[in-house]
């Protein structure tokens, strides 16, 4: 939610500066309330519009600021079959996730729910590669299992404990 406030300064400036613009302007004194008026009244619209906006999944094509993510964690997965994949997705470097919509796309869904299925049996999560690039090649999988980590090896010859000897005794 930290662009809200930042894209609503911006769209508030520049509705001031169109205020400017018709109150500067050689126009009779209504037509420069009207222009006044209707920037005020843009304010109000521009914000509830960019709150409105924070509970639809954003679609990836217009994902302009974390473009360049290598990976992304799958949270969570919605198919709807012939319309969309909604996913929920942990980027790197952003504390909280977000929700982005993919065009349908069959191969996508069938390597999501495959992904889903190996990270059950594994006990582990869902990666996505390269979430915003808009198309990969056919061999790599969009979406994948991470291996499960290996165990740290059971047989390891540890050293003995130290064990403190106070000082004027002898071993």
């Amino acid at each position: 939610m930290t662009e809200v406030p930042q894209l609503f300064v911006g769209a508030a400036a520049l509705a001031a500066i169109l205020g400017l613009i018709g109150i500067w302007a050689p126009r009779r004194l209504a037509i420069k309330g009207a222009a006044l008026a209707t920037a005020a009244l843009f304010m109000p619209f521009a914000y509830a519009s960019l709150v409105q906006l924070l509970s639809k999944p954003k679609p990836v094509d217009l994902e302009w600021w974390q473009s360049d993510a290598a990976e992304a964690e799958v949270l969570a997965s919605r198919l709807v079959e012939d319309e969309a994949i909604y996913l929920w997705l942990q980027l790197p470097d952003v504390a909280e996730p977000r929700a982005y919509v993919l065009p349908w796309d069959r191969a996508g869904a069938e390597q999501l729910q495959q992904a889903m299925r190996e990270a059950e049996q594994q006990g582990g999560g869902v990666q996505m590669r390269l979430p915003f690039e808009p198309s990969l090649e056919e061999r790599e999988r969009k979406f994948y299992a991470p291996p499960q980590p290996a165990l740290p090896p059971k047989d390891l010859v540890q050293p003995p404990p130290k064990v403190y000897q106070p000082p004027g005794r002898d071993a």
